[in-house]
């Protein structure tokens, strides 16, 4: 009997299709897919997606991601928190006696669900092997079970299994590499991922707060790109301090900042806590649903929307090739009236719609309007004093000088150097927090001229887009 065609297709197109992996461009400052289209990395932490939630919740939580415009999801093995004891939504831990060689296939069963409704979604999975706490005993955590033998043997089991999914390997986890012996541990893992998928997929390593993975491994042969983690301590990082290093560093790799403060996460939380107890805090701190009830007993606050923009928008007009958003409340995967690492303000599931979160999708949109790997970072545009804190300045020009963007956190007036650009410039504001713009008009090509913002103050950042009138941009949405 003949097969009806859609049969025949469902079980030809496997064959047909190949998984889109991520590649280091030829000139090594950006990321793009195997067909040759830059890749914008528009990141999440979900540390613990595969450890703490279920199917449904999962998929829910991914297509949320996906409508917001991410393109990564960051998320980890052999997960932090407790991650070799504490079983799974289903029951079970990922290995047998706490055995890199005896991986529980029950356990992996769910993290290849995972994966494969975030390919189905176009996204692609950052997959942390393991924490760094299994690794090194620096900080805690733990405990220490793996050796350069069966880090090798775990890599490979790992990339055996997604050689043919959308994955790019993080090693690291949130630790520096304290030693010699470390290293070789690290190095064990990468090479044993790299025989598992034949050399598929990209390999980065993501360090702790305020550390850059060009520190200790740039001349690994098995590290494709950097990662910095800028930190949680204050607001205005200089992320681009790390962004200007990494762009002299020898031999050239592209680099993104994997771990910036999150959006509602207390500044500096490490002041204000005592991991030795059940509850990191005081009972009175927080409400009956464990969500925090006082938040004056976090002296300096928390981070913001704006503070997750000011992050990304100085990161890329510094030379990064993506950007990883993050929330408090979703990295662990906190839920209402259970524990936690860092005391949360909402539920996960109230904290995906959060305005960073809400905003990363206008991210997206204005560096593939304005391609973000054009971008060439270029100071030299701003006139006057540029201070390294809230009233700092980035700017970068189009490789092919057609458009210019410049970036003001808090709304502050711009003098700009518009002689670059030869044939004058439309002038644009974009709205970071809305995705719409508004149109100055045409400006003739002048040495200085002064931008002032539709507004001004914390909260009120601008990205001014100045683009040559003969070239062909895509077209910004309007009041």
């Amino acid at each position: 009997m003949k097969q009806p065609v859609s049969l025949l297709l469902l079980f030809l197109l496997p064959l047909f299709l190949k998984a889109q992996f991520i590649e280091v461009s030829k000139n090594n400052s950006y990321l793009e897919t195997s067909d040759g289209e830059p890749f914008l990395w528009i990141g999440d932490t979900a540390w613990e997606l595969f450890h703490r939630l279920n199917r449904e919740d999962a998929t829910m939580y991914l297509k949320n991601r996906e409508e917001k415009g991410f393109s990564v999801i960051q998320a980890v093995v052999l997960a932090e928190r407790d991650g070799l004891n504490k079983p799974n939504a289903y029951g079970e831990i990922p290995l047998i006696e706490k055995d890199p060689i005896q991986p529980n296939e029950k356990y992996f069963e769910h993290v290849d669900f995972i994966v494969n409704e975030a390919e189905k979604l176009g996204l692609v999975v950052g997959m942390l092997p393991t924490w760094g706490d299994k690794v090194t005993p620096a900080h805690g955590g733990g405990p220490v079970i793996f050796n350069e033998h069966n880090a090798f043997i775990f890599g490979e089991f790992l990339g055996n299994r997604y050689k043919n999914k959308p994955i790019v390997w993080i090693l690291g986890g949130d630790r520096n590499v304290a030693n010699e012996q470390e290293k070789l541990v690290w190095r064990a893992m990468a090479n044993g991922l790299k025989k598992g998928d034949g050399e598929n997929h990209l390999i980065t390593y993501h360090p702790r707060g305020y550390s850059s993975s060009h520190e200790k491994l740039h001349h690994e042969d098995w590290l494709d790109f950097n990662t910095y983690q800028c930190g949680h301590s204050h607001h205005y990082m200089r992320v681009y301090d790390f962004a200007e290093t990494l762009s002299n560093v020898e031999p050239r790799k592209p680099f993104l900042d994997a771990e910036p403060a999150y959006e509602d996460i207390p500044v500096e939380f490490w002041n204000y806590l005592d991991w030795s107890n059940s509850l990191p805090v005081p009972e009175d701190v927080l409400k009956d649903d464990h969500t925090i009830a006082k938040r004056a007993h976090f002296e300096q606050g928390f981070f913001d929307d704006h503070d997750v923009r000011v992050h990304a928008y100085w990161n890329f007009l510094a030379g990064a090739c993506g950007y990883t958003y993050g929330n408090n409340a979703i990295w662990q995967m906190f839920e209402e009236g259970g524990d936690m690492a860092i005391p949360c303000l909402t539920d996960w599931r109230d904290a995906l719609d959060r305005p960073g979160a809400e905003s990363m999708r206008f991210v997206r949109e204005i560096f593939e309007k304005r391609p973000f790997h054009l971008l060439v970072p270029n100071q030299s545009v701003i006139l006057g004093n540029n201070p390294n804190d809230s009233l700092h300045v980035r700017a970068a020009v189009a490789s092919d000088k057609s458009f210019m963007l410049v970036y003001a956190g808090v709304g502050q007036k711009l003098n700009i150097d518009l002689s670059e650009m030869q044939s004058g410039v439309i002038a644009w504001w974009y709205n970071p927090r809305n995705g719409k713009a508004t149109k100055i008009g045409k400006i003739k090509n002048e040495s200085s001229y002064q931008f002032v913002p539709p507004s001004s103050g914390k909260g009120n950042d601008w990205l001014l887009v100045l683009d040559n009138p003969k070239a062909k941009l895509k077209n910004l949405k309007l009041w």
